[in-house]
């Protein structure tokens, strides 16, 4: 209860700061007299939530309600032959501000799962451990050590060196080496602190750091990548993950009591295979920062590390290469689809018939088609990815009855819906061009498999950006698409 309350306090302060930033005063009288009209005509109740945070939210829908009638209000002049510069300024202020209280919103879910995750992840290997006897601090630390003795073991035996798993002694004294060497570099270390980073050295130059100070960096990229925070993600201690693709279905007819049935048909059984690679970064700290005895030099590099990392994998997770990482939008084939389905391998795509936009004419009917192609299996956990700017058209979007399609939600998980799929926005999705392909509909955890090598390496460098020390910070992920029906594109061409 602790952090919920927690967490529904700082969703007050960010919402709150967004919507007065914005121009859109919050009412203190409206937290006390029940005054939420707004928000339960259009997003329901949040029971248990309070009184103060559904103010903010009315303050939501109030946007949302006013975007409407900005927009009524431009269709009623495009009718006219007018062009009403002062409904379209307006029109423009409002949708600004429901977009920062979107995000705002994603940035704090984003940090929520994050929690909820590592707190689950940490659960589930105490209970592996048989660690229930222990206090959570106890059980937390020989989490930490297992998890750092299992990815010394993997590197260790990748170079054929022999390996003693580290006790708590051990994991405290390379700790203690570890920051050592952070702040004052190599030579200075002792021999004994040489010896001890022996284990976790790498022969290119730089050690591993300890699982508190990866943890730190990969709790932050989860939070900075919507990819991951979707996608499935695995964590192996070998050069490749692989997995087997069943491309068929088995055969069934009816048997005797003597006799076989006769329907032999025999599914085809493919294999994928994802290899990660190094990425790297280079955060620079001045000598005086890492004197600093105050300053906490992990959780500084920590943060750095993870912003640089978890921009660029992002980025990649998208939009990669066949040779490298393989984005789920750019890294393989694309091939229009009738309904069909398309040839595994390939990913199945519908053109909306206009360069750059949606048809002119019924364009929600280019959503309704891009959903039609998804098989009912992926829609349980379907979601919309998109960028901001085609959010922006949609949002204009009405159905039959004359209802927008896009919605804002609150307490659900996710802060936007379409035709009441979830949206989740990667602003590093294709922008918007001829033939682009800005937008998909599936199910992205059976669609992308994120694979990452245990392990993270710093390598300090006081010699090439002086007066600045440079660390130089590599570690290995790779990511590939391994259901091809699960996600449908959208080619705006």
């Amino acid at each position: 209860m602790k952090r919920y309350g927690f967490a529904v306090g700082m969703l007050a302060i960010v919402l709150i700061a967004a919507v007065a930033v914005l121009g859109f005063d919050i009412h203190p009288a409206a937290a006390h007299a029940g005054h939420l009209p707004l928000y339960g005509a259009e997003f329901g109740s949040l029971t248990g939530v309070p009184q103060e945070l559904k103010a903010v939210f009315d303050r939501i829908g109030e946007a949302f309600s006013e975007f409407k009638k900005a927009h009524e209000e431009e269709i009623k002049g495009v009718k006219k032959g007018f062009d009403d510069v002062i409904t379209k300024d307006k029109l423009q202020k409002v949708e600004t501000a429901l977009d920062a209280g979107i995000e705002a919103q994603n940035k704090l879910e984003a940090a929520l799962k994050a929690e909820k995750k590592e707190r689950e992840e940490l659960e589930l290997k105490l209970s592996r451990m048989n660690l229930s006897g222990h206090s959570a601090e106890s059980a937390k630390r020989q989490v930490e050590i297992k998890s750092f003795n299992d990815t010394l073991a993997g590197i260790n035996a990748g170079r054929n060196r022999p390996f003693a798993p580290l006790d708590e002694a051990g994991y405290d004294a390379y700790k203690s080496a570890q920051n050592h060497y952070l702040r004052e570099g190599k030579d200075n270390l002792t021999p004994d602190e040489v010896k001890t980073l022996s284990v976790g050295s790498d022969p290119d130059g730089g050690y591993f750091v300890t699982p508190d100070t990866g943890g730190r960096i990969v709790k932050k990229v989860y939070e900075t990548s919507p990819v991951r925070q979707n996608a499935s993600v695995i964590s192996i201690t070998t050069d490749a993950l692989e997995g087997i693709e069943d491309l068929g279905e088995a055969g069934a007819g009816y048997a005797g009591e003597t006799a076989q049935g006769g329907d032999t048909t025999t599914p085809q059984v493919g294999k994928w295979r994802i290899q990660p690679y190094w990425i790297d970064t280079e955060p620079k700290a001045t000598q005086q920062l890492l004197d600093d005895s105050s300053v906490d030099i992990e959780a500084w590099l920590g943060g750095k590390v993870a912003n640089k990392l978890g921009r660029f994998e992002n980025s990649e997770f998208i939009n990669g290469a066949a040779n490298k990482i393989r984005g789920f939008m750019m890294g393989y084939t694309q091939s229009a689809d009738s309904g069909s389905g398309v040839t595994w391998g390939q990913l199945g795509f519908k053109a909306t018939g206009v360069s750059s936009n949606f048809a002119a004419s019924n364009p929600v009917d280019n959503l309704i088609d891009l959903m039609g192609l998804l098989k009912n299996d992926y829609l349980t956990n379907a979601k919309w990815f998109t960028r901001r700017s085609v959010i922006t058209l949609i949002r204009k979007f009405k159905d039959s009855t004359g209802q927008p399609i896009w919605m804002p939600t609150f307490g659900q998980g996710f802060a936007e819906t379409i035709f009441q799929y979830p949206v989740v926005r990667m602003e590093d999705m294709p922008a918007l061009a001829n033939g682009s392909y800005s937008l998909a509909f599936g199910d992205l955890e059976q669609t992308y498999q994120i694979v990452d090598r245990s392990g993270i390496r710093v390598l300090r460098d006081p010699f090439t950006a002086k007066p600045f020390v440079k660390f130089y910070t590599t570690k290995r992920t790779g990511g590939g698409v391994v259901n091809f029906e699960a996600l449908k594109l959208m080619k705006f061409g």
